[in-house]
Protein backbone atom coordinates (compact mmCIF):
# COMPACT_ATOMS: atom_id res chain seq x y z
CA UNK A 1 0.00 0.00 0.00
CA UNK A 2 3.16 2.27 0.89
CA UNK A 3 4.09 1.82 -2.94
CA UNK A 4 0.63 3.00 -4.19
CA UNK A 5 0.42 6.59 -1.92
CA UNK A 6 4.44 6.89 -3.10
CA UNK A 7 3.65 6.93 -6.66
CA UNK A 8 0.62 8.50 -6.11
CA UNK A 9 1.90 11.54 -5.03
CA UNK A 10 3.69 12.96 -8.23
CA UNK A 11 0.50 12.38 -10.21
CA UNK A 12 -1.39 13.93 -7.97
CA UNK A 13 0.48 17.09 -7.67
CA UNK A 14 0.80 17.53 -10.90
CA UNK A 15 -2.46 17.21 -11.94
CA UNK A 16 -3.56 19.60 -9.24
CA UNK A 17 -1.11 22.13 -10.89
CA UNK A 18 -2.96 21.28 -14.08
CA UNK A 19 -5.96 22.53 -13.06
CA UNK A 20 -4.86 25.35 -10.85
CA UNK A 21 -2.71 26.47 -13.58
CA UNK A 22 -4.27 25.97 -16.84
CA UNK A 23 -7.77 25.09 -15.87
CA UNK A 24 -7.95 22.01 -17.91
CA UNK A 25 -7.78 18.08 -17.18
CA UNK A 26 -6.75 17.42 -20.68
CA UNK A 27 -2.69 17.47 -20.88
CA UNK A 28 -3.03 16.79 -24.48
CA UNK A 29 -4.18 19.68 -25.86
CA UNK A 30 -1.96 22.02 -24.06
CA UNK A 31 0.62 24.18 -25.44
CA UNK A 32 4.35 23.47 -25.86
CA UNK A 33 5.64 25.54 -22.50
CA UNK A 34 3.21 24.35 -20.10
CA UNK A 35 2.83 20.70 -21.35
CA UNK A 36 6.66 20.48 -21.10
CA UNK A 37 6.31 21.81 -17.32
CA UNK A 38 3.84 19.19 -16.93
CA UNK A 39 5.74 16.78 -18.06
CA UNK A 40 8.72 17.75 -16.54
CA UNK A 41 7.25 17.63 -12.78
CA UNK A 42 5.65 14.37 -13.26
CA UNK A 43 9.29 12.69 -14.27
CA UNK A 44 10.88 14.40 -11.78
CA UNK A 45 7.93 13.64 -9.14
CA UNK A 46 7.78 10.12 -10.38
CA UNK A 47 11.42 9.60 -10.01
CA UNK A 48 11.66 11.30 -6.50
CA UNK A 49 9.52 8.14 -5.89
CA UNK A 50 11.30 5.92 -6.70
CA UNK A 51 14.25 7.27 -4.88
CA UNK A 52 11.71 7.07 -1.72
CA UNK A 53 11.47 3.53 -2.02
CA UNK A 54 14.45 3.03 -2.05
CA UNK A 55 15.26 5.12 0.91
CA UNK A 56 12.27 2.56 2.45
CA UNK A 57 14.22 -0.52 1.20
CA UNK A 58 10.60 -0.94 -0.82
CA UNK A 59 11.71 -3.31 -3.89
CA UNK A 60 10.14 -1.47 -7.39
CA UNK A 61 7.29 -2.87 -8.39
CA UNK A 62 5.17 -3.63 -10.96
CA UNK A 63 3.13 -0.45 -10.36
CA UNK A 64 6.49 1.52 -10.82
CA UNK A 65 6.49 0.41 -14.59
CA UNK A 66 2.76 0.90 -15.05
CA UNK A 67 3.77 4.57 -14.07
CA UNK A 68 6.93 5.18 -16.09
CA UNK A 69 4.52 3.26 -19.23
CA UNK A 70 2.03 6.10 -18.63
CA UNK A 71 4.47 8.79 -18.28
CA UNK A 72 6.19 7.56 -21.46
CA UNK A 73 2.86 7.13 -23.70
CA UNK A 74 1.63 10.29 -22.09
CA UNK A 75 4.73 11.94 -23.84
CA UNK A 76 4.66 9.87 -26.83
CA UNK A 77 1.24 10.76 -27.59
CA UNK A 78 2.37 14.16 -27.27
CA UNK A 79 4.96 13.76 -29.83
CA UNK A 80 2.57 12.43 -32.10
CA UNK A 81 0.28 14.94 -32.04
CA UNK A 82 3.44 17.63 -32.28
CA UNK A 83 4.60 16.08 -35.36
CA UNK A 84 0.71 15.84 -37.03
CA UNK A 85 0.34 19.72 -36.31
CA UNK A 86 4.12 20.41 -37.22
CA UNK A 87 5.01 21.90 -34.10
CA UNK A 88 8.71 22.10 -33.12
CA UNK A 89 9.50 18.75 -30.40
CA UNK A 90 13.09 19.11 -30.03
CA UNK A 91 12.91 19.44 -26.10
CA UNK A 92 10.11 16.69 -25.96
CA UNK A 93 12.38 14.40 -28.15
CA UNK A 94 15.15 15.13 -25.57
CA UNK A 95 13.45 14.27 -22.80
CA UNK A 96 11.66 11.08 -24.18
CA UNK A 97 15.43 9.99 -24.69
CA UNK A 98 16.63 10.63 -21.34
CA UNK A 99 13.59 8.88 -20.13
CA UNK A 100 13.93 5.58 -21.83
CA UNK A 101 18.01 5.48 -20.81
CA UNK A 102 16.67 6.33 -17.08
CA UNK A 103 13.60 3.68 -17.45
CA UNK A 104 16.08 1.10 -18.45
CA UNK A 105 18.11 1.77 -15.50
CA UNK A 106 15.14 1.24 -13.03
CA UNK A 107 14.36 -2.11 -15.21
CA UNK A 108 17.62 -2.93 -15.01
CA UNK A 109 17.63 -2.80 -10.97
CA UNK A 110 14.54 -4.16 -10.70
CA UNK A 111 15.82 -7.41 -12.49
CA UNK A 112 19.11 -7.34 -10.58
CA UNK A 113 17.13 -7.64 -7.32
CA UNK A 114 14.81 -9.92 -8.60
CA UNK A 115 17.16 -12.51 -9.43
CA UNK A 116 18.83 -12.82 -6.28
Amino acid sequence: MKKYIIHLVPFIISFTWLVEECQTLNPIFLKGPEFLKLYIFLLLGFYASISMLRLFHEAVSKVTFYGLAFIFGLGILKLIRGLMLGKPIGFLVMILIIECIAGASVIQYYFKNNTK
